[in-house]
């Protein structure tokens, strides 16, 4: 039978195992079993002042063993079975700490570090109970720690935290099949993220520019040891952000010998390498290839993904305790047309209507740690850099330049300094520090256009440069023994762009948080600020007859004023429960001009969100309720229960007075997720998830004039009607089974990943030419004008809607060989 017969989910699976095949995993590896061991090894450091903590209490759970430190406050644990374990971490005098789900492997040691917590004055009573859920005294709520475990595991995840996180309260995304993460009913522009204290702008392949999505991550989740995600209370040594700051904490290369990873996923195929290059030197380095472009082909889907990243971290640490490493991250992604795939009605339209997109990016940066008495201080010094261009022709059939209606190029250059000081005196803790950034941004945009308020061309060259600089301080304090923790810190943002930005009061963000203990396991929590963050580049270095119109237009930064409210309920060492309300404020939200819509809307797709002349004139809100239940692995079984009631409201002149759903309003989120360890390293997790339909808005009646859709190719927005429908109910399924082998000196994991097992369709509804079609189904000549007599202007095409939206089962069979 011809692989194009079969159906794809069939072709799918059999070009993976061919992937598997030929890179040489034959079942005669597994003649070779025996059973290993595995051991972690670490140190102990008071909180406060860094010392070592000696004779202090490490025990291993479920295998009921442990040691104690010596006295430099290092342990070794040894003799253990390859799995999952919690590390509990005691000593008179300190808080106890719970660390969940370290991944042991014969293959690798464990190396940790561990802080412990100095306890209240009162040592015999216990105030605030162990658990494993990290808590911060800035953020005291709405904070998420996920370890490797948790998102290497995730049934739908795929190894990527943007598909992770939406198992968890108030996130979801557009569409299954990208990483526009959707925090708290804000658009995908106001996320922020950071690798080690290093700020990458973007963690995406095929970036959308202007907003934070993207459909693949470029981050290895290899190197991650745990991830920070924040949907609020945000520190001030954090800025910029709106919605969600992530932070990751990437691991350091094994000291003790050379070794290394080759992994095949769900869309590609990568090698890593770690090992000292040194004594105080170590390295984890990593390449990734896509044959994402060799499965579209044979799927004849009508575009070619084609991406490569690079990971690299050195890290050294001196005699001193003090660490300096080098961390960089970059991704180079190619976007071609599949003109040989099937002549469809859906493929045509796809193919008239995609550009061709070259894209590359990198983050590199330095980064020296100092340790003090009771502190310690760190110096960040990195730049990050993307270049997008893309280009389209009139249906794609030609390169005539004359049927040229898109040729863009752009570049964003950040060069970024950051100092910070953390240090503990008594009860209270202190961070401050300050900031600067030299910017550059050009743009080159050539685009025929077409809005409600006619035909457009834009030609522009724009070259901007400025400087950021910034502010921070936060003081944190414990009173009632720990049972009543308060914080305060504000932060002051300013830039040399306008001198609409440029006084850093006029961006004073306070902010307040507080979580009161009234019983060992339950406490009541809140958090309230003010947040500003500057209005993307893609806004700021638009220009027109040869002048930045949206600096003349008083572009400011946009400001959002947050309240959260939360319960939360620890049920024993390993679960909880918490309930959160919360209540967000947006002004000087960015209007798009042309068509009298917030630009909060936007950023959900491909392409480049903003370039186009825009003023600060909408507002926003959202709020609603979530509520979360999670249990950490115990006896086997780890879950997630999650509900979110939310609403997402902006104003859009075009729409009228008042506020409006925005194109993130989800009314209604469940995410429900499970799984169960069994014998033998076997490992099921099912993830159940369901989202209201999101708005959209309805086609123009005159989207079928001729002069309009020569020019546009596809439906025209009817911005009066703004997110006046909604699309279906999004309801999915995705199952993952694991299985890993354990050998003298390498692992193995095999896992399948099945994504919408149930095949449920997201709705994509699109207006294409009605055309008729031959007997196999394809498209035959041109369009049909309904009144080919009327005068040029009045001539309307005959249209059809049709629903581009996929409901594909996606499985992934998958593999990862340590050694």
């Amino acid at each position: 039978m011809a692989l194009k017969e079969l159906n794809q989910f069939t072709k799918v699976v059999i070009i993976q195992i061919m992937l598997l095949t030929a890179a040489g995993f034959y079942p005669k590896f597994f003649s070779t079993i025996s059973a290993q061991e595995a051991k972690i090894k670490g140190t102990v450091y008071d909180a406060n002042t860094r010392e070592p903590v000696f004779f202090a209490n490490v025990f291993a759970e479920p295998a009921q063993t442990g040691t104690t430190t010596d006295e430099d406050g290092n342990f070794e644990l040894t003799g253990l079975e390859p799995g999952v374990y919690d590390l509990r971490i005691s000593f008179v005098g300190y808080r106890t700490k719970i660390i969940s789900e370290l991944q042991l492997s014969s293959t690798r040691p464990l190396e940790i570090e561990i802080e412990l917590a100095p306890a209240g004055k009162d040592l015999e009573e216990v105030v605030v109970q162990a658990s494993p859920f990290r808590r911060t005294e800035e953020s005291p709520l709405s904070l998420r720690n996920i370890g490797s475990t948790e998102i290497k595991r995730s049934p739908g995840g795929n190894r990527d935290i943007s598909r992770v996180v939406q198992s968890l309260p108030g996130v979801t995304a557009p569409s299954s099949f990208r990483n526009d993460l959707i925090i708290r009913g804000g658009a995908p522009n106001e996320n922020r993220f950071y690798l080690d204290d290093i700020e990458v702008p973007n963690i995406n392949h095929f970036a959308t520019q202007g907003a934070s999505g993207g459909p693949a991550s470029i981050i290895n989740i290899d190197f991650v040891r745990e991830v920070d995600f924040y949907s609020g209370a945000f520190p001030a040594n954090r800025g910029n952000a709106l919605s969600s700051v992530f932070g990751f904490r990437l691991i350091r290369g094994r000291s003790d010998k050379l070794g290394g990873r080759m992994t095949v996923g769900a869309s590609d195929l990568g090698i890593s390498l770690e090992g000292p290059l040194s004594e105080n030197t170590t390295f984890i380095a990593s390449a990734r290839r896509s044959y994402l472009q060799f499965l579209f082909r044979v799927l004849d889907l009508p575009f070619l993904p084609i991406y490569n990243d690079f990971q690299l971290k050195v890290t050294h640490r001196f005699d001193s305790g003090d660490e300096l490493y080098f961390s960089g991250i970059g991704a180079i992604d190619n976007f071609e047309l599949n003109l040989d795939a099937d002549d469809s009605e859906e493929t045509r339209f796809l193919l008239e209507n995609l550009p061709v997109n070259e894209q590359w990016t990198y983050t590199n940066g330095l980064v020296y740690r100092h340790f003090r008495d009771n502190g310690s201080m760190i110096f960040v010094l990195s730049r990050n850099m993307l270049n997008n261009e893309a280009t389209k022709y009139r249906d794609n059939l030609t390169d005539d330049e004359d049927e040229l209606t898109l040729r863009y190029q752009s570049r964003e250059i950040e060069n970024k300094f950051r100092f910070e000081h953390t240090f503990r005196t008594d009860d209270y803790k202190f961070v401050y520090g300050v900031g600067a950034e030299y910017i550059r941004y050009t743009n080159s945009t050539f685009n025929r256009i077409f809005t409600a308020s006619g035909a457009e061309t834009v030609d522009f060259e724009s070259d901007i440069n400025f400087f950021k600089y910034y502010g921070f301080g936060q003081m944190s304090r414990e009173f009632l023994d720990g049972r009543l923790i308060t914080s305060a810190g504000f932060r002051l943002d300013g830039n040399s762009f306008s001198s609409d930005f440029s006084n850093p009061i006029e961006q004073f963000s306070p902010r307040i948080s507080a979580s009161y203990f009234f019983r060992p396991d339950w406490s009541v929590n809140m958090s309230a600020g003010i947040y500003y963050q500057l209005p993307p580049y893609t806004v700021l270095g638009y220009q027109q007859d040869g002048r930045l119109v949206n600096k003349d237009n008083g572009i400011k930064f946009v400001r959002a004023t947050h309240l959260t409210l939360g319960l939360e309920h620890l049920l024993g060492e390993r679960s909880r429960i918490s309930l959160e309300g919360y209540l967000k404020n947006y002004s000087n939200y960015p209007l798009l001009l042309r068509d009298q819509v917030s630009l909060a809307n936007f950023g959900g797709d491909f392409g480049v969100v903003g370039n186009e002349p825009a003023s600060p004139d909408t507002e926003g809100r959202t709020y609603g309720l979530e509520l979360l239940f999670q249990q950490r692995l115990r006896r086997g079984f780890y879950g997630i229960g999650a509900y979110t009631l939310g609403v997402s409201e902006f104003t859009s002149p075009a729409g009228g007075e008042g506020f409006f759903p925005s194109a993130w309003d989800a009314t209604h989120i469940i995410s429900l997720t499970g799984g169960k360890q069994f014998g033998k390293n076997w490992e099921v997790g099912v993830r159940w998830r369901y989202q209201s339909g999101l708005p959209r808005t309805p086609f123009s009646p005159d989207s079928d004039l001729v002069l309009n859709w020569d020019r546009r190719g596809q439906g025209l927005p009817d911005f009066s009607r703004i997110n006046s429908r909604r699309n279906d109910p999004f309801n999915r399924i995705d199952i993952r089974i694991d299985k890993q082998w354990f050998f003298e000196n390498w692992g193995l994991n095999i896992y399948l990943d099945v994504q919408n097992v149930l095949a449920s369709a997201e709705s994509n509804p699109q207006l294409i030419l009605d055309r008729p079609l031959d007997e196999d189904g394809r498209p035959i000549g041109s369009g049909i004008v309904k009144n080919p007599d009327a005068p040029i202007e009045e001539q309307r095409y005959k249209l059809k809607e049709i629903d581009t939206g996929s409901g594909n089962p996606l499985p992934t069979l998958g593999i990862v060989l340590s050694f």
